[in-house]
Order: structure tokens, then sequence, then C-alpha cells
């Protein structure tokens, strides 16, 4: 009688908590996909979703691995992640910011790959003050890196860096609190902060602003994809969040990121 009672105990335990996905990767992805989480716990009860950072190589590997039923990818998937389902739920912008204090506003192509190897290491070389560039770059694993290597055709080797970085937050704060610093982070996490008084400045690049709407219209250069990835066709409720996340209903919270949602209608 006592071992019927536990198993129903356990079964009760059981039944009652629900379904639970677990979601890891991108630190740029991340804040908007915890408040869709929130938002989709509060209409169902029962459900729990998980979201964890640690870049967008961490969001590959754990979809592979079966460690997370959902990956946070801030790029294009590479010819070698085909494997990989993916859905896209946004696009977003790279931008290059330095201190509201200083007083350049644009830099172009090569005076930035002149920056990041040092071979420009004063500000009033491009317009600036007379003081040393403090060159903050991201750390390996980060989708933001590589999308900065690519586009300036660097290698990682090359950039030598006085400060280096993890996820858009601490790029922000860094260069918030340093008037000489300068690094590249999401538009949509740099123009939020901006909005609420950080000081921060979004450089423009080609002539064109670093502000989401020039990412919607497709006037920005330095452009990416936001996705989510799954090891296989998703099934249950990482299926349920994955088509929400997608959803018309979704898109305003998305757009509150400063995140141009792919799903407009």
């Amino acid at each position: 009688m006592r071992f019927l009672l536990a198993i129903l105990i356990i079964w009760g335990f059981t039944a009652n908590a629900g379904e639970k996905v677990i979601i890891t990767g991108s630190s740029t992805i991340a804040p908007v996909i915890s408040d869709l989480a929130k938002i989709y716990e509060g209409k169902h009860s029962k459900v729990r979703i998980d979201v964890q950072t640690g870049g967008s190589s961490r969001g590959i590997l754990d979809a592979r691995k079966g460690l997370a039923q959902i990956g946070m990818v801030s790029r294009a998937l590479k010819k070698n992640e085909n494997d990989l389902k993916h859905f896209t739920l946004a696009k977003d912008g790279l931008a290059i910011i330095v201190h509201k204090s200083n007083p350049v506003t644009e830099l172009t192509e090569d005076q930035i790959k002149q920056i990041y190897v040092k071979k420009i290491t004063n500000w009033k070389i491009v317009n600036g003050e007379d003081k040393k560039i403090v060159v903050v770059n991201k750390a390996e694993g980060r989708s933001t890196l590589e999308l900065f290597l690519k586009f300036f055709k660097l290698k990682n080797s090359q950039i030598k860096p006085d400060i280096i970085i993890g996820d858009n937050e601490q790029g922000i704060k860094t260069v918030s609190k340093n008037p000489n610093a300068i690094t590249y982070v999401s538009i949509g996490a740099a123009e939020y902060n901006a909005s609420v008084g950080v000081p921060l400045k979004l450089l423009k690049f080609k002539g064109v602003e670093a502000k989401v709407q020039n990412v919607e219209n497709g006037t920005y250069p330095l452009m990416r994809e936001l996705n989510l990835v799954t090891r296989e066709a998703p099934k249950g409720l990482a299926d349920k969040f994955i088509k929400y996340v997608l959803s018309k209903e979704a898109s305003q919270t998305i757009k509150d990121h400063y995140f141009v949602p792919i799903n407009k209608k």
C-alpha cells in the first residue's frame, strides 16, 4: 500500500511539473527571449522556459548535443551548421560605439581596421582629441566578433585589444565609463541604452547612421540575422514557443528591444 501511495505521489508531482524547455546561447538574443518567455509562461501556468547566455557558439553546441532544446545564434548559420534547423526571428545591426563625449562621429572602414590592429593609436589622427585609443574587443565564441572579423577582413590574431569583453552589456558598460574606448555591439542594445541616458554614441558607417530604422530599410551595411536553432524539427513546448516567437503577437516585444522582427504583418 505504501509503495502504491509513493508511486501516486511521484506521479502527481510529475504531472504538476508541466513542461520545461532550456534555451542557451547568444547574449544579444537572450534579453528579448527572456521577456517573451515570461509572457508565454504567464499564459501557460505549467510551462517553464529557462534562458541562459554564453554566446552563439554555446547555442550551436548545446543544441547539437541535446543540452538545450533551443539554441540562440545572432548570425547566419555557416555551411557546416546546416545540420541544424534554424528559425530567423529578427534582424539586427552591428554598431561601432564610443563614449558620448567623444567628438568623433564617423570612422571609415580602413580607420576601424587600423585602430584594431594598433596602427592608429590616438584619437587625434581620426579628428578626435589628443588621447590614446582604448581598443575593446569581443571574446572568442561571440558572433559579433565573427561578424566584425568577416566584414573587416581581419583575423582575431591581428587584433591587439586593451580590454576583452563578453556580452553587449559589458561592452556598453566599458565604453560608457571610458571616454577613450571603442568597441562594437548590437545596434539594438546600443540604441536602447543610449535612449535611456547611457553616455554612448553610435558612429555612422559608410555615411549611414547606425540605427534600427536603417537596419529595417536595408541601408545600414553591417547587418545580421538573429536565429533560434534546434537539433531536429522542434516538438512539444519547443515547437510551441518558437511558433510564438515568430508570431505577430511577439513582434512588438521584439521591436521594444530595438530589433527588426521578421514577422511585421
